[in-house]
């Protein structure tokens, strides 16, 4: 018997209906991102620590860009929901460098198959923050 969650193979239905799902948030990010004005956009990117170049291109990438993460997150026994109180900033930045990142593809792929754990740190911009995380029993889960 292993520790390991049994892999759950998703239908291409469900796939299909996840795509159109985050498609039509990213649709919606971006019909919201051009009802506001140049002056807004500016405020809200200082407000956020960013560039307003930075700010527009993460909205873009829509509200799932860095889901990812959480589920990474979960797979190595951090508790996202802590790190949320605890480390709100360092979150914020691995949100914004998952949301960036070019490993998207082989991230899914060790993740549906279960490797991901074992090899994250050969891809994750995050892997630094991830494994101090783990070192770290107040941000385990339970």
């Amino acid at each position: 018997m292993t520790d390991q969650a049994p892999i759950r193979h998703e239908s291409l239905a469900s796939r299909i209906a996840r795509w159109c799902s985050s498609a039509w948030d990213t649709v919606e990010e971006a019909k919201i991102l051009a009802s506001l004005d140049n002056e807004m956009v500016e405020m809200l990117a200082r407000d956020n620590a960013l560039s307003k170049d930075e700010f527009v291109s993460l909205i873009r990438r829509g509200p799932h860009a860095a889901d990812e993460m959480l589920t990474l997150m979960r797979v190595l026994n951090i508790d996202p929901e802590e790190v949320r109180l605890l480390e709100p900033l360092e979150l914020r930045e691995m949100h914004i460098n998952c949301s960036n990142c070019g490993e998207k593809s082989r991230c899914r792929r060790e993740l549906a198959d279960g490797t991901a754990a074992i090899d994250f740190a050969s891809f994750c911009g995050n892997a630094d923050h991830l494994n101090e995380m783990r070192a770290r029993p107040e941000l385990l889960a339970d």
